[in-house]
């Protein structure tokens, strides 16, 4: 996961597409937004521009059940300029690449902690 918002940070969306399987699902529910296979991702993660489009990605907790291979991550992403949201996305990774990814998000203006409030735990 952190490969991915590395690849995002960077502007290099072929670096996060690679962490997918080729087979890989990705949808914000209940279809707002989907994806599927790593050839439509890169596409996604690109943009229509002549360049890349320039994104944030910031884990804020990630959590992972080996034994599954299951996991969760609250995030901020953002578009500079254009959007901002924070959400949740729960992946499945199947031989060390991310199957599948459901992500949850509320576009806002605020930071993270000003977003999440008292429902974070205390430092």
């Amino acid at each position: 996961m952190e490969r991915v918002a590395d690849g995002w940070n960077r502007g290099d969306p072929e670096a996060a597409a690679t962490c997918f399987t080729a087979d890989a699902v990705y949808v914000e529910p209940p279809d707002k937004q989907r994806y599927v296979g790593r050839d439509a991702l890169h596409g996604f993660f690109r943009g229509d521009g002549a360049r890349p489009r320039t994104m944030s990605m910031t884990w804020h907790h990630v959590a992972f059940d080996a034994g599954h291979s299951t996991g969760f991550g609250e995030y901020t992403f953002s578009i500079p300029g254009r959007f901002q949201a924070h959400g949740v996305a729960a992946v499945t990774v199947r031989d060390g690449l991310i199957a599948s990814w459901r992500e949850y998000q509320y576009p806002s203006p605020l930071t993270f902690a000003e977003f999440a409030g008292d429902s974070l735990p205390s430092e």
